[in-house]
């Protein structure tokens, strides 16, 4: 990822990711024997658990900070995962925000009655530095189940790369002090082009208040 010359120049809320006009790239991190062969054939294996929520993310340096560069315990395996832009589109079309917010959803009645029925919902978290420090501008985290989840794993997915001897890569330059070798090496991540309303429901507005954050009833995945 690139990051802008300065972060006021960037907005709050926007997608950044490696993308091409058909597919756009996510990143996932797993164990061993999960990632690896799915880097290998290409595609998520049946022990791959279709009925459990999976977040995917577009920003590499939020997963390097989700995962701990690939180091976590049941995260040593980082992916990047090319898939489908239609389909990446139709889960944000068919999300809703993963917590109510006073001012934004109608009341928590509205907001839990979203939550049960998408096959998605979004969070938005601080988008991360080299160093894996906060930004100002947030990063979009995608959940996907029921429908999302098996259509993500059996009809979305384009290509699977095993990115974690790059993630240890840059984690070495950095923990080095070099932080000039080490951003050429981030994927190009880029301003998502938004069909209109894409994300009207989806971001929040300053100055809305959160007044429950979501325990979700569905097991994840990372």
């Amino acid at each position: 990822m690139e990051e802008p010359k300065s972060a006021n120049d960037e907005p709050k809320y926007r997608i950044r990711a490696l993308h091409t006009d058909r597919t756009v790239t996510v990143y996932q991190a797993y164990p061993p024997e999960i990632g690896l062969p799915t880097a290998r054939e290409g595609r998520f294996p049946a022990v791959w658990k279709r009925d459990r929520m999976t977040w995917i993310k577009p920003s590499f340096l939020w997963m390097m900070y989700r995962s701990g560069w690939g180091t976590k315990d049941g995260q040593e395996t980082v992916l990047a995962v090319e898939i489908d832009r239609e389909g990446f589109e139709w889960a944000l079309r068919n999300a809703c925000l993963s917590h109510y917010e006073r001012g934004f959803h109608p009341d928590q009645a509205a907001w839990k009655h979203q939550l049960r029925e998408a096959p998605a919902r979004v969070q938005w978290d601080p988008e991360r530095d080299l160093r894996l420090r906060a930004l100002p501008y947030r990063s979009l985290q995608l959940g996907l189940s029921g429908e999302a989840s098996r259509r993500y794993a059996d009809e979305w997915t384009v290509s699977v790369t095993d990115v974690t001897p790059l993630a240890h890569r840059v984690r070495d330059l950095v923990r080095a002090g070099d932080l000039n070798a080490a951003r050429p090496l981030l994927p190009r991540e880029e301003p998502y082009p938004e069909v209109a309303g894409l994300l009207d429901r989806l971001r929040v507005q300053d100055g809305a208040v959160t007044t429950e954050k979501l325990k979700s009833p569905v097991p994840s995945t990372p």
